[in-house]
């Protein structure tokens, strides 16, 4: 299992600095006999660890066809994504619920709710309805202790599994304050614990700064994220989060400023292109190689998203199709060939404090390695 030791990733001894990427797609496409092997395609891009969502509820393919009723179908397709990552030594974090309609979402639950006779008035009381926040454990449980029927292992026993993740981009609009999502993530976080003390758990949101943090809400893009529910700092202080996530979004955070703007504060949309996307992954990849050859907290990148051949129909606009964008094919492979040099070569022992500067063998840019 991946734990955490201080603000670090590690496995056993050694630490984890995590090159990944999300494919939220992988359970559906491996459902169709005819797409499953693009889950293997996507696999054999060299990445360490992919996020992907544990769930559909409601809907075409759809996992969740009503409150704790599965399609064994589609659940055996999560069963071949979660062995075929095992195969190819890729760690998955599996979020499971989205804040946004798409794959069901937390309408979709407050909507079944409302079919059994609930007067439910908002999205929202997803958070706070007893009986739509049992189908939400009851879900959770289910997941976490459901056999791999490719592997025989529960899923709350597979280290394959890096981590599970609440929500995806959680956000509870009815409440500014950020009590009522404050609560339900210390229930949920609980919930899953209590099941699955194993594993790392982390919340999903965005990373907005809220009331708990007046003097830090300059920082969100705009005045609107901090009043969204979410709370950055308070919400990973929760017992049982186990690491903190966010999601950058540059180019819409900072619409029609310059691609160095937004660089150093780390393109409007419409001007949004290959080249501007490799100097933004060169800018966050740098920042984290940084962090790690000091030892700090910045600990891996998840680029979103990446695409084997012939899926780009799913693409919404910042998929990355390797085969064919060698550019960014070469930048991701250089950074995974320098954690790796840091995951196999690093010792808790030294403290960090040492700092040897080589030259990569294929002839990169000097990396910093911690001996």
């Amino acid at each position: 299992m991946v734990k955490t030791r201080g603000s670090q990733f590690v496995v056993g001894d050694q630490p984890l600095y995590v090159n990944g990427f999300n494919a939220y797609w992988l359970m559906i496409l491996a459902v169709d006999p005819s797409t499953r092997a693009k889950v293997t395609e996507v696999f054999q891009v060299g990445l360490t660890v992919c996020r992907t969502w544990d769930f559909n509820d409601g809907g075409w393919r759809a996992l969740q066809k009503s409150p704790g009723v599965y399609d064994e179908n589609v659940f055996k397709a999560l069963d071949f994504v979660v062995s075929e990552a095992r195969k190819y030594r890729i760690r998955l974090i599996l979020s499971l619920i989205n804040n946004w309609d798409g794959y069901g979402g937390k309408a979709q639950y407050v909507k079944w709710a409302r079919d059994a006779g609930l007067n439910l008035t908002s999205d929202d009381d997803f958070f706070s309805d007893q009986t739509v926040k049992g189908y939400f454990k009851n879900h959770v449980n289910n997941m976490l202790t459901g056999v791999n029927t490719y592997t025989n292992v529960m899923y709350k026993d597979d280290p394959t599994t890096f981590a599970w993740e609440l929500m995806n981009e959680l956000r509870c609009m009815s409440d500014p304050t950020g009590n009522k999502l404050q609560a339900w993530i210390q229930e949920m976080a609980f919930h899953v614990k209590s099941i699955d003390p194993d594993h790392l758990l982390e919340v999903g949101a965005e990373g907005f700064y809220g009331p708990s943090s007046p003097a830090r809400l300059q920082a969100n893009p705009n005045t609107y994220a901090g009043q969204v529910g979410t709370d950055f700092i308070r919400n990973h202080r929760v017992l049982g989060i186990d690491f903190a996530s966010v999601h950058i979004y540059p180019d819409t955070w900072m619409s029609g400023a310059t691609v160095e703007a937004q660089l150093i504060s780390t393109k409007a949309r419409s001007a949004f292109n290959a080249t501007s996307r490799d100097q933004f992954v060169q800018a966050v990849y740098g920042v984290l190689l940084n962090s790690t050859r000091r030892g700090g907290a910045g600990a891996g990148a998840l680029l979103w998203q990446v695409f084997p051949e012939d899926t780009d129909y799913m693409d919404d606009g910042y998929g990355v199709v390797l085969p064919r964008a060698k550019d960014t094919a070469g930048i991701m492979s250089a950074h995974s060939r320098r954690l790796l040099a840091f995951n196999s070569r690093c010792a808790w022992s030294c403290r960090w404090g040492c700092r040897k500067k080589e030259v990569s063998k294929d002839g990169d840019d000097p990396m910093f390695h911690m001996l």
